[in-house]
């Protein structure tokens, strides 16, 4: 019996482009990197579901230590753009 084709394969994206293997790298500078306009276009937002795609795409195959900081990463984000929407706010 065949495999059955997975649609998360044919997922192409022009709204994030993150740097080869950025994902190998400390919470910090991955945050960093998907935070800027050059990677994320789209703001903060874009940048915070692209680590959550990642992180769904690696599935188990991800380790304990890369899902922890990609999951840091995400918080870092998450804080920043909260931080970012109060100061827009007032």
């Amino acid at each position: 019996m065949a495999k059955p084709k997975k649609w998360v394969r044919n997922v192409k994206t022009v709204s994030t482009d993150p740097a080869k293997d950025l994902f190998t790298k400390d919470a910090r500078t991955i945050a960093k990197t998907m935070a800027k306009k050059s990677v994320s276009p789209k703001g903060i937002g874009s940048g915070i579901r692209m680590i959550q795609y990642f992180i769904n795409r690696a599935g188990k195959n991800l380790s304990v230590t890369r899902q922890r900081e990609s999951e840091k990463a995400k918080v870092i984000l998450q804080k920043r753009r909260k931080s970012t929407n109060k100061g827009a706010r007032r």
